[in-house]
């Protein structure tokens, strides 16, 4: 048996690097505070690709005409 080669060692220092950076971006999400704005866009484009997804003739105009319509209605 002669071990790992060069190439498979240099994928798993790459991956070992990504793994230590992702945890460190989970980190500082965990923290992180949205805008109401950001936080209204999320939900947008949460409801755009679940809708879509079931019905492509959904658009992007048409969620966001909606989420206004109930933003008006909610004042």
């Amino acid at each position: 048996m002669t071990g790992i080669g060069v190439e498979s060692f240099a994928r798993v220092t790459y991956i070992v690097s990504m793994t230590d950076a992702l945890k460190k971006l989970l980190e500082a999400a965990k923290t992180a505070q949205p805008t109401p704005e950001h936080r209204e866009q999320q939900r947008r484009s949460f409801v755009y690709g679940n809708t879509h997804f079931e019905n492509d003739l959904i658009t992007r105009e048409m969620v966001d005409r909606e989420a206004e319509k109930l933003a008006k209605d909610k004042k």
